[in-house]
């Protein structure tokens, strides 16, 4: 499971502007920004954009300057590999240190849709004694009891991270895991492909 909510995209104009500066090419800029801050791209620079971008990753480097933020919640075992991306991404935690024991837990904390009833039936036992434990170290602040919460806590446990990131750490993303075996990837790579003019920059010239 994977929910991708709040996202926002910032700076196309900024980033086109720089684009431009090698050339000094600024006076065929055409593209503007409407009242509620949708970038729309002019045909000269759309036509640019698409060409440095088909250029490569050296003659791409606006888009190091778009950027993207996004609420993102999924299980630990996604996680684990979207940190594989930690160069020029920034991420904020909910704080499994802090809060674990702040809420019950409950079957809606887990990724476990895919879960073989058998497997399903060990989640739930997991999670009962993740509550029992949880219960007792709100009574007595044992330590051990912290603990054997975080050693015990599934990879399937879902944490929501406020995550930062530029259009070069998403075509990388994209490109690197569009066709992995995890459903989370696919849904990302979805949300990716619907982001302001992705599709047109980086996936129209496969067609």
């Amino acid at each position: 499971m994977i929910k991708i909510e709040r996202t926002s995209v910032m700076n196309f104009e900024n980033a086109m502007r720089g684009a431009r500066n090698p050339l000094n090419s600024w006076d065929r800029m055409d593209s503007h920004t409407e009242s509620d801050g949708t970038f729309v791209f002019g045909e000269n620079d759309l036509a640019l954009a698409k060409r440095l971008c088909t250029a490569g990753s050296d003659h791409r480097k606006f888009i190091r300057q778009i950027f993207v933020s996004v609420d993102l919640t999924a299980p630990i075992y996604w996680w684990k590999e979207f940190d594989t991306y930690k160069v020029g991404t920034t991420a904020n935690s909910t704080s499994t240190m802090h809060k674990i024991h702040a809420k019950p837990f409950e079957a809606a904390d887990f990724s476990c849709e895919r879960m073989l009833p058998a497997a399903r039936e060990s989640l739930d036992q997991t999670i009962e004694t993740l509550e029992k434990l949880r219960l007792a170290y709100i009574e007595t602040k044992d330590k051990d009891l912290w603990y054997s919460i975080i050693q015990l806590l599934p990879s399937s446990y879902n944490q929501m991270r406020t995550c930062t990131m530029t259009y070069e750490n998403l075509v990388n993303m994209y490109f690197a895991r569009r066709s992995h075996k995890l459903d989370e990837w696919h849904v990302y790579c979805a949300w990716v492909e619907q982001l302001p003019y992705f599709k047109e920059l980086f996936l129209e010239r496969d067609v």
